[in-house]
């Protein structure tokens, strides 16, 4: 499948349904013109939900993937594929994943050291940090995620050209996972005051969404590689 798709969730990750066309379908995969789906990708899981034909017929989407091309989203659909016209996320889900992607925004803001890898799955998260020793402690980096949580901190998407994130580059804190350049823009996340990195993923509006959380463990992977998990406290 080829061929560009709006993405519309970068835009806005509260947006609940579009009307889109079809521009491909191949064996359960669909492609759409624009889309509400975020695909997996940059450790944040994809997107599942229903798509509906103007008649109204109603099929599942079991998954979201990124497509071969730039921007091209493929979504796994189950039965007959043919005429699709719209699609909707399951949103307690998706809703669910914003608010963790945000919450490793903080833990970025609250862990010092490079990212070397993470995921973000419903109802727990992860990030590996490139940090030696063992002097991270549970209590003390879940009091901190909370209280910038209740900070309600505004989360507001923003765009620097390729030249502006080159001449910053410690706005990159992922080490295996490098942000894509070479269509002349970056998308930033900015969280006011804590946290400003390249993503494209979906996060919500403002911190207080994110709800108490806690940090159920933190492994040593390595010599030099902590992970840390995090789960909604409740």
């Amino acid at each position: 499948m080829s061929g560009m798709t709006d993405l519309l969730f970068r835009d806005d990750a509260y947006l609940r349904d579009a009307t889109a066309s079809v521009l491909a379908v191949d064996a359960g995969q669909v492609q759409l013109d624009r889309t509400v789906f975020y695909p997996l990708g940059g450790g944040q899981a994809g997107d599942r939900g229903t798509l509906q034909t103007a008649e109204g017929l109603i099929f599942r989407v079991t998954d979201t993937r990124k497509g071969e091309a730039p921007d091209s989203v493929i979504h796994l659909v189950e039965g007959d594929t043919a005429l699709l016209a719209a699609g909707s996320p399951d949103w307690d889900y998706r809703y669910r994943l914003m608010r963790l992607h945000t919450c490793m925004h903080l833990l970025c803001a609250v862990v010092p050291g490079a990212v070397t890898g993470g995921q973000i799955s419903d109802g727990k998260a992860r990030l590996d940090f490139d940090i030696p020793g063992d002097g991270l402690d549970k209590d003390e980096i879940t009091a901190k995620l909370n209280a910038l949580i209740q900070g309600n901190h505004a989360v507001e998407p923003r765009w620097v050209t390729d030249e502006e994130l080159a001449a910053r580059p410690e706005l990159v804190r992922t080490m295996s996972v490098k942000p894509p350049t070479g269509t002349g823009r970056v998308r930033l996340l900015d969280i006011a005051g804590v946290d400003l990195q390249p993503c494209g993923g979906t996060h919500v509006r403002n911190t207080g969404e994110i709800g108490p959380v806690v940090v159920t463990k933190i492994e040593n992977k390595g010599r030099q590689n902590r992970r840390i998990n995090v789960a909604f406290a409740s």
